[in-house]
């Protein structure tokens, strides 16, 4: 009998590996918690994101937010004693993680068994060589290949194979360190980033089928055999593009009656023979002309596609997974929403597009190039009555921001390359008059889809005709009656030529949730975080709770997350529309949850007559708007530093005399310090004008003095208009590196209890100045016994998530209350934690977005987060470098390991870092001359370090040789510091020596009251 699970989360957020896995593993919880009244499975829930809901002790009954590494692991197993674990919930982190667990012994020596899908079938599917002899002896067609572990094999079996080949690794995350290689050039380059990506030191060598179609089932199988097909979707973008990084539209438009049973029979096969017990993801690659197949992969784990899956159904693959880990068959699990056995295909009577959400607005100068290792952050899904509505609906919804123009003559290797803009690439032709077939012939798309694009573009500049109809997602086509539907919105006639709306408003009193959308560089899973809290608290207070929102991988958008969801675009037609169909009872729209996305709506909302709910409109205009910004806080005596906003880029100049060098230059109204830099003279301007004077300025652009030497401070809070809850967070990184890009530790380290009296002081200030009611965030800059103000946001930050954890204070859940009327001492809330320290690495994408320049500055950068908690300091600054540095492909800490710095010049912190260095047994080389000591540390130039066996980086300069030494170092997966705040919190830790890092559980969170 199975009593207690453990259950393995994937760690930070990164390309690759985004909240599709917190909404399967928060699934997974919710699964053992139901599996009987009386007799709950006990769970206990390991990860390293604090941002995740998984993580929340409401959600899973033992919560460790700890590094994601064997050693933490098999500590939490022999302190809890589970009687299995869950491995295929967690992405390719917690695969990986269970295999290592069993080759070192460590769940045969705690007598933990593998759940579900276990090990033998993951090596299967994971293992190239292993999964080539599984499906040859199921009498399934895969591609000539060869499984090899060194770069000469490669070239030995391409030579076999023929050219062009794929190289794919095993183990790896999102396609890491897989593409395509034409020549022994290309293939040696790709095999040795293959192998360096690997989890197993192995890469897949196979014929290319570059340009065919790419075919996805989604599969569920339990341990007697069972089997069905949850949804079958199809890549709209060809092989050769990542599944992750392609247009997908479910169920498939393409397939003859004949190819669509064809690969499903295979897919059933494949997954019967791996073993399967739980959800798979089979890939098949399709080639039409000669009426031929090939398996190309299988995930057998929950995936990325599964909560597509999932949500484009409304079949909950990860709860039914769970359940047959812990023992069902599928005709014995209930189907949440049709209330009748789960062992039924999902039938559709409506389209499903999904768009990837890229990066590369966020980077200036990195190609927008999309290839077979995945580059997207995150996705949108839209619903309509047809492709070419969810389509439209998914342009709307994907937030991407401007596309590049594209001139005559670039436009065929637009269409020819795969990149982040080839559907605007081929609308662009076909508004040209290019031919259908021309289009087909340079990007390899199927015929169908051109010729639904071209008929878009027919029919531009028509009106859209009909009503907003809601229309409800019930994955059985309404063959069974629907409990717990979700809508979609529709123009015109529905299914079956209806335009009845299905959607009959909830009774009130409700309010709607705004969510924050695809997941991107600067608004992440965070923002979930707060919308799914603010859904569980809106219902303890008796309001109903509605969520707007686009992102198929979150909570959120699960249905039994709100009373009611709207799987729509977050724009002002699709809210308003809801609003429309849900004004009776409705108290108003919640905006602060959602992150800059959703508070971007609230001035066209309120234009409407919207109600807004929490802070004021106004007071939201006022803290966006840094002139207002600086009135109100100067009318309160609040200092900021010297600024100046310019409409015109002569007007540069004078607004940098005024405030002086070095200054931070910052487009208004943007996200994540989108175009952000820091000048430190006139070469740093020249450089700038060089690349942005040739446009003129569509907003303002503010100018700030840069504040040398101060700390920053990241201050989260709750206000009920008057008084305030704040949570003070140290920063590590000085104020010239994005606040989303600096580690942070709670409580601080390096600010006094005085000096932290004044900050919270000051936010009751800012609170009341600006009316603010709910969250808000500000940031500080302390320089000296002087406080300036850096910036003031009226709504939920991407550090709410840690913040709570870390101080115990269920900030989301407050400010909700707030909101709705219940005064802060009224909720008596607790003294926040002091009894531990909690620290938050960053996750950055060096790695995988090779093309990037490895420094931190103005503009953020990191896709994720870990946090550390231990008794002190160093122990979750540890903790939280380990977790982070998995995501990144593996940190060690430098203890006893050789340790490389490279900075210019010698000085008092270098000098106190090179003693503790040397205090923990590092053996240190230098770059410069070390003043009086030369024989104790050798020399050694940023060209020529051997990064084999080094422990750690410090590169603290910028040259050219510098720059290429830190490339390097993330490609050799070697940990860096780069900064000086950065160097400042590594010598903090090691002042305090080696000491052990054990697990810290969560504790319960405290409890506050209800409104009355």
């Amino acid at each position: 009998m199975i009593r207690s699970v453990l259950i393995i989360g994937s760690g930070p957020i990164a390309i690759g590996q985004a909240a599709e896995f917190d909404y399967s593993g928060t699934q997974a919880c919710l699964a053992c918690r139901e599996w009987s009244p009386a007799n709950p499975v006990r769970t206990i829930l390991v990860n390293s994101n604090p941002a995740t809901i998984q993580t929340d002790v409401q959600i899973a009954d033992v919560v460790y937010i700890e590094p994601l590494t064997v050693e933490s692991l098999e500590a939490i197993i022999a302190a809890e004693r589970p009687d299995g674990v869950i491995a295929t919930a967690g992405g390719q982190t917690a695969l990986n993680l269970s295999v290592a667990l069993d080759e070192c012994g460590a769940l045969a020596r705690h007598g933990v068994r593998v759940l579900g899908t276990g090990l033998e079938a993951i090596r299967r599917g994971e293992d190239r060589a292993l999964f080539a002899a599984t499906l040859r002896d199921a009498g399934q067609p895969i591609l000539p290949s060869r499984a090899v572990t060194s770069v000469e094999a490669a070239l030995e079996a391409a030579e076999e194979i023929g050219y062009p080949v794929m190289c794919r690794s095993a183990f790896a995350l999102g396609g890491a360190g897989s593409g395509l290689a034409s020549n022994r050039t290309e293939l040696a380059r790709q095999a040795r980033a293959g192998l360096s990506f690997s989890g197993s030191g192995q890469v897949l060598i196979e014929k290319s089928v570059y340009g065919w179609s790419e075919i996805e089932y989604e599969v569920i199988r339990d341990g007697a055999g069972n089997c069905m097909t949850v949804c079958n979707m199809e890549n709209v973008d060809p092989m050769g593009v990542h599944t992750g990084d392609s247009i997908v539209v479910a169920p498939s438009q393409t397939l003859s009656d004949e190819e669509y049973h064809l690969l499903r029979a295979s897919a059933l096969r494949v997954v019967d023979a791996l073993g399967v017990e739980g959800a798979c993801n089979v890939q098949f690659a399709l080639d039409r002309q000669h009426g031929c197949y090939y398996v190309i992969e299988v995930n057998p784990r929950l995936s990325r596609s599964s909560a597509l899956a999932s949500k484009a159904t409304g079949y909950p693959i990860a709860k039914v997974a769970t359940r047959i880990a812990l023992g069902q068959t599928i005709p014995e699990i209930r189907n949440d929403i049709t209330g009748t056995s789960a062992f039924f295909e999902p039938a559709l009577d409506y389209v499903v597009v999904k768009i990837p959400r890229w990066p590369f607005d966020k980077f200036e100068g990195l190609e927008p190039v999309i290839g077979t290792s995945m580059r997207s952050t995150g996705e949108v899904m839209a619903i309509g009555r047809s492709f070419e509505e969810a389509l439209v609906k998914a342009v709307r919804g994907i937030d991407a921001g401007a596309v590049r123009d594209c001139r005559a003559g670039q436009l065929a290797e637009r269409l020819t390359t795969p990149n982040s803009e080839r559907l605007p690439a081929v609308l662009t032709a076909l508004r040209a008059g290019w031919p259908a077939e021309r289009i087909v012939e340079l990007t390899r798309i199927h015929p169908w889809f051109v010729d639904r694009l071209a008929d878009l573009v027919a029919r531009e500049g028509s009106t859209s005709s009909g009503d907003y109809v809601f229309k409800m997602v019930d994955t059985c086509a309404g063959e069974f009656e629907a409990r717990t539907p979700y809508f979609y919105g529709t123009r015109g006639p529905g299914a079956g030529g209806s335009t009845a709306n299905e959607a009959a408003p909830l009774p009130g009193p409700k309010a709607i949730i705004l969510g924050s959308g695809p997941i991107r560089i600067g608004q992440g899973i965070e923002f979930d975080y707060a919308t799914v809290h603010a859904c569980q608290t809106l219902s303890g207070c008796g309001v109903r709770s509605i969520i707007v929102n686009n992102n198929p991988e979150t909570v959120s958008t699960d249905y039994s997350t709100s009373d009611r969801l709207y799987f729509e675009p977050l724009d002002v037609e699709a809210v308003m529309a809801v609003v429309q169909n849900e004004a009776g009872g409705l108290i108003g729209v919640l905006p602060q949850f959602g992150g800059q996305t959703a508070i971007n709506l609230v001035h066209a909302l309120h234009e409407r007559g919207v109600p807004i709910l929490g802070t004021a409109p106004d007071a939201i205009d006022a803290a966006e708007d840094r002139g207002r910004t600086s009135s109100i806080l100067g009318a309160h005596g609040i200092a900021i530093p010297p600024w100046r906003s310019i409409g015109r880029w002569d007007e540069l100049p004078a607004a940098l005399s005024a405030v002086g060098y070095p200054a931070l230059l910052r487009p208004s109204y943007v996200l994540s310090g989108r175009g952000m830099i820091l000048v430190h003279g006139e070469e740093d301007l020249q450089r700038y004008l060089a690349r942005h004077g040739n446009r003129p300025l569509q907003k303002p652009l503010l100018v700030d003095h840069f504040l040398e030497d101060a700390i920053e401070l990241n201050v989260d809070a709750v206000s009920d208009g008057e008084t305030v809850i704040a949570v003070v967070m140290e920063q590590f990184e000085e104020c010239g590196i994005h606040s989303g890009d600096s580690g942070e530790v709670y409580p601080a380290q390096h600010v006094g209890g005085e000096m932290l009296g004044r900050v919270e002081e000051l936010m009751r200030v800012i609170a009341r100045a600006f009316g603010i009611v709910g969250l808000m965030n500000v940031q500080f800059a302390v320089q000296g016994s002087s406080i300036y103000v850096l910036e003031v946001n009226p709504r939920a930050s991407r550090s709410v998530p840690f913040a709570s954890k870390a101080s115990g204070l269920p900030l989301a859940d407050m400010a909700v209350r707030a909101i709705l009327g219940t005064p802060i001492a009224a909720m008596r809330p607790p003294a926040p934690l002091t009894d531990r320290v909690s620290v938050k690495e960053v996750v950055l994408p060096f790695r995988t977005l090779s093309g990037l320049t490895p420094v931190l500055g103005p503009e953020m950068q990191s896709t994720g987060e870990a946090m550390g908690i231990g008794p002190t300091f160093a122990a979750a600054y540890w903790k939280a470098q380990l977790g982070a540095g998995h995501a990144a492909g593996g940190r060690h800490l430098p203890f006893g390991r050789p340790v490389y710095i490279s900075a210019h010049g010698f000085d008092e912190e270098i000098a106190s870092l090179l003693n503790l260095l040397a205090d923990v047994g590092c053996a240190v080389s230098v770059s410069f001359e070390v003043g009086g000591a030369s024989g104790r540390w050798e020399m050694v130039r940023p060209d020529d370090v051997d990064l084999g066996p080094l422990g750690l980086a410090v590169v603290l300069g910028r040259s050219d040789a510098e720059l290429a030494l830190l490339r390097r170092a993330v490609d050799a997966r070697v940990p860096y510091v780069t900064s000086r705040g950065g160097l400042r919190a590594l010598s903090l830790a090691l002042e305090e020596g080696e000491i052990p890092l054990q697990p810290v559980k969560l504790t319960e969170p405290a409890r506050v009251h209800a409104a009355a």
